[in-house]
């Protein structure tokens, strides 16, 4: 029989002064009363209760026992309440990983969850490189590409799409692509994490899918080292619409070929479990889509 049970049954037979009264309590038959109190006794070889036809008292050994029973289900009474207080407000350390150039649409959601719930402690780690989210105790990744592990779990957030651009520094020394395919003969700075490689696609206007075989002298998975070669004049990038928001606006680099739209992709939340979700991702999450929601478009303002 189950230990748990069984010592949750003995404890219910002494507070009630009997088998049938206990019985009535936990919804349960005298018989299997009897029976759970029968094998804590047979297992632990003595007797706990004494039993006359009018009543039933603990023995010496029995109080003993008793006495530990109520400490022992107090502490998982209490140990269920704080697994269903952390389920329900967030509470702990929520361990983030996301890319250098997310963290200005990441930023502003930390501080809302550390002013609204003021419990939780947020642990932000920004890097490049692909992590072990097991191995490495991360609760929740925010990235642009999905992961490679095809059992963590993926919630898109918001879809982006890059922006072919230059400087006019480059325009001036190496003149202005007119078509995609002049792209293959020219300097391409390629982001590591570029799903199709060292082939940049796209769709025309009509909607049919375009490519064209790329090849360059900077591969790197900074968009921040590829967006400063971009400034330099060092070549042309297919970037993040929000990475080079700003550069574009201020007129630092120009946008090629807007005819051609690069293909979309989404912004993800992933992280390792999809059931019994703890209360401070779960929220943070939430907050997330929400705040997507509303930056669509400076997430994606070349859609």
């Amino acid at each position: 029989m189950d230990r748990l049970t069984s010592l949750e049954v003995f404890s219910r037979v002494v507070d009630s002064g009997g088998f049938s009264a206990a019985a009535r309590k936990l919804n349960m038959s005298t018989t299997m009363v009897s029976n759970h109190v029968q094998s804590l006794e047979d297992r632990l070889g003595v007797r706990l209760l004494n039993r006359t036809t009018r009543k039933v008292s603990l023995t010496e050994v029995g109080r003993a026992y008793y006495d530990r029973c109520i400490q022992i289900l107090s502490d998982i009474e209490q140990a269920d309440d704080i697994a269903g207080a952390l389920h329900s407000v967030p509470r702990g350390t929520l361990r983030i990983y996301t890319n250098t150039h997310i963290v200005q649409f990441l930023s502003p959601v930390v501080a809302q969850f550390l002013a609204s719930y003021p419990e939780v402690k947020v642990d932000l780690a920004i890097g490049e490189r692909n992590v072990d989210m097991i191995d490495e105790n991360i609760d929740l990744a925010v990235r642009m590409i999905p992961p490679p592990d095809s059992s963590l779990i993926v919630r898109s957030l918001a879809t982006w799409r890059h922006v072919l651009c230059c400087s006019h520094g480059y325009i001036e020394q190496h003149g202005k692509p007119e078509q995609l395919a002049d792209l293959g003969n020219r300097n391409c700075l390629r982001h590591a994490s570029y799903p199709y490689g060292e082939e940049w696609r796209f769709m025309d206007r009509k909607g049919t899918p375009a490519s064209v075989k790329i090849s360059g002298n900077l591969v790197s998975n900074s968009g921040e080292t590829l967006k400063l070669a971009a400034l330099a004049g060092v070549g042309v990038f297919l970037a993040a619409g929000f990475l080079v928001r700003d550069e574009l606006e201020a007129g630092e680099l120009v946008r090629l070929l807007p005819e051609y739209r690069p293909v979309e992709f989404t912004m993800n939340a992933v992280y390792p479990h999809r059931h019994h979700l703890s209360a401070k991702v779960r929220i943070f999450i939430d907050l997330l889509v929400r705040h997507a929601t509303e930056q669509q478009k400076l997430i994606n303002p070349y859609s």
